[in-house]
């Protein structure tokens, strides 16, 4: 288990030796701390074996896992949900061992010390050492990996990592952090394997970074400390995934046993959504999601489902919800009016959309920033209501006073408010058309242009956009630098989405960035979200805090399916909790009887321990 989404910002610098330091002495007063208490994860049930088949819509732009383009994709699978060196139990959210079997924190408040699993393997077989976290740092800071938000975080943030043997290392923070915040930041770190590196061609830096590497390591993926590693690789069409194999070091670790246990996970790329649920209806692909209001609710009675062949699993979760909805590019024309934003927010019917287009199920996000982050998120947050009055006064103020014959307000220079807004995926559409309709009731025209996948995100780090409609990842720590500090604004791949910042934020971010003391950081946090909020930058969305799927019968789950920070229960584009398996003797049988036309009592399952 990782730590969630990890923090991590830009700049960019190479490696300095100093940051380095060898053969120095451990301190002798230091707490070791360790955590084999917690319940396990997977379920002794669990058998091993077989292929999962799922699918994706288009092919990732790249394989690596930092750089351009690499926030995409299958990024998730290779490096956000591998094992950090220590995680959180996703049900009691306790700190776990992970990479790392203990840890310790230094007196200073910036120091953690960590002991590596003696164990932990890549997936090619060599060790994890204390050297793949010295060349981490390297490689994070290095210019050539053109990953400016990596660049900022380990050079401002981390001041050295000290090695004291091979299994035995500190990490050093520039700033003090209370204990807990220390071990998530310094906790969430993942090797980067120098063995892997040191083979490729030498740089002129004479740092071990190829000197061209975002265009040599495109689509060379990197061993894992993960259970699977890229094994096939056909490009446009389908990655396959390979598990380790019983040799996976994770094994050894009782948070890892019984968990990941399909041999291979087969990614294909299935562009329509409707054509991939069509393969998994004739068997070809494992599970299919219906988290859409309409595939749950119409479209899951086929015949599969009443014979009993496809089950149905809705499972609720209490995961941090990142920052999402509608989000305005300032830099673009008239968008860096107050008033035309505002009026946007009011002209945006989101909750309308949830009623009359997604059956309900969906829940208003009621903060630009993100939700569910304890103290840390805003008390009282309310989402901005939909009100054509309202948003054609400040439409007014704006100097759009004149109403055209197609209902779309003008200005005094004839210009027409409207604003183009992209999303990535032709199931929104709907959504987008019913926002569309009811902002003409302001006077306000919003042209939809859709753009698929990975593209689409590649467009808003571009800032080509006027409005995108989007949501980001979180960590349970909410982090605002990479979103609205100056540093990433008018920059391609940045997450400045909005290109707003102000000298006022940039300051409250930093102070936030760095204090220690956790009140007056959650006390800072409330007063940036308030001013993005009073910016009228992003309107809040939604949320969807549950996971849905069909599933084939022979596709099983743990008694208790889902945790509290369950964000995944099957595999699409990331790991998740890797709990379920393949039975493949109940394949046999329910093949078996699908050719003679037996059938099962059509199955459904609402875990429902974490709802709201």
């Amino acid at each position: 288990m990782r730590l969630g989404v990890f923090f991590a910002s830009t700049a960019a610098s190479s490696l300095m030796l100093a940051n380095f330091s060898w053969a120095a002495t451990l301190p002798d007063n230091l707490t070791w701390q360790s955590n084999w208490d917690d319940p396990t994860i997977g379920s002794a049930a669990a058998v091993r074996g077989g292929t999962y088949r799922t699918s994706i819509q288009s092919f990732p732009q790249t394989l690596r896992t930092v750089g351009p383009d690499a926030n995409s994709g299958l990024r998730r699978m290779m490096l956000d949900d591998v094992p950090g060196l220590i995680g959180r139990h996703p049900d009691t959210l306790n700190f776990i061992p992970a990479l790392a079997n203990e840890w310790a924190i230094g007196d200073d408040l910036k120091t953690v010390y960590f002991r590596l699993n003696p164990k932990a393997r890549w997936s090619d077989g060599e060790p994890v050492t204390a050297d793949d976290f010295l060349f981490m740092l390297t490689f994070f800071r290095s210019k050539e990996i053109m990953e400016p938000w990596y660049n900022d975080y380990y050079t401002k943030t981390i001041d050295a990592i000290t090695k004291y043997d091979d299994l035995t290392f500190a990490v050093t923070s520039t700033e003090k952090f209370n204990a807990e915040e220390l071990l998530m930041r310094m906790g969430g770190m993942v090797p980067r394997p120098e063995h892997f590196y040191a083979n490729a061609k030498k740089d002129s830096n004479n740092n071990g970074i190829h000197d061209d590497y975002v265009r040599y390591y495109n689509f060379k993926p990197e061993p894992t400390t993960g259970p699977y590693f890229v094994d096939k690789i056909k490009k446009g069409k389908s990655i396959t995934f390979k598990h380790v194999g019983e040799k996976w070091w994770g094994y050894s670790n009782k948070y890892y046993q019984n968990r990941y246990n399909v041999d291979k996970v087969r990614v294909t790329v299935i562009r329509d959504n409707d054509i991939a649920k069509k393969h998994f209806e004739k068997g070809s692909l494992d599970a299919f999601p219906l988290v859409l209001p309409q595939l749950w609710h119409e479209k899951s009675n086929s015949k599969p489902y009443q014979n009993g062949y496809i089950d149905k699993f809705w499972g609720y979760n209490q995961y941090p919800q990142g920052a999402g909805g509608v989000w305005m590019n300032v830099a673009m024309p008239l968008l860096d009016d107050l008033n035309v934003r505002q009026g946007i927010t009011h002209a945006i019917d989101f909750d309308g959309m949830i009623t009359n287009v997604l059956r309900g199920d969906y829940v208003r996000q009621p903060n630009p920033t993100g939700f569910g982050h304890g103290k840390y998120t805003l008390p009282n947050a309310k989402a901005p209501a939909f009100d054509p009055a309202v948003a054609a006064a400040a439409f007014e103020k704006a100097g759009f006073t004149t109403i055209g014959p197609d209902g779309i307000r003008t200005n005094a220079d004839g210009t027409r408010l409207s604003f183009e807004i992209v999303y990535g995926s032709a199931v929104h559409t709907p959504r987008m058309a019913y926002l569309r309709e009811q902002a003409k009731l302001a006077g306000l025209d919003l042209v939809l242009k859709l753009i698929d996948g990975s593209s689409m995100f590649k467009f808003v780090l571009e800032k080509k956009h006027q409005l995108a409609f989007l949501t980001m990842g979180t960590s349970e720590v909410p982090s605002y630098w990479e979103y609205f500090h100056s540093a990433n604004t008018n920059k391609p791949q940045t997450n400045a989405h909005t290109n707003y910042s102000t000298p006022e934020l940039d300051e409250l971010i930093m102070a936030y960035r760095f204090e220690f003391d956790v009140d007056k950081k959650v006390t800072l946090g409330h007063q940036i979200q308030q001013k993005v909020t009073d910016a009228y930058v992003i309107v809040p969305g939604y949320m969807v805090p549950y996971v849905r799927y069909g599933h084939w019968r022979w596709v099983k789950f743990p008694e208790k399916p889902m945790q509290r920070w369950t964000q995944d229960v099957l595999m699409s584009a990331q790991l998740g909790d890797g709990t379920f398996w393949i039975d493949n003797a109940v394949k046999k049988e329910t093949e078996k009887a699908m050719k003679s036309g037996q059938s099962y009592p059509p199955v459904l399952v609402i875990d429902d321990t974490y709802k709201l």
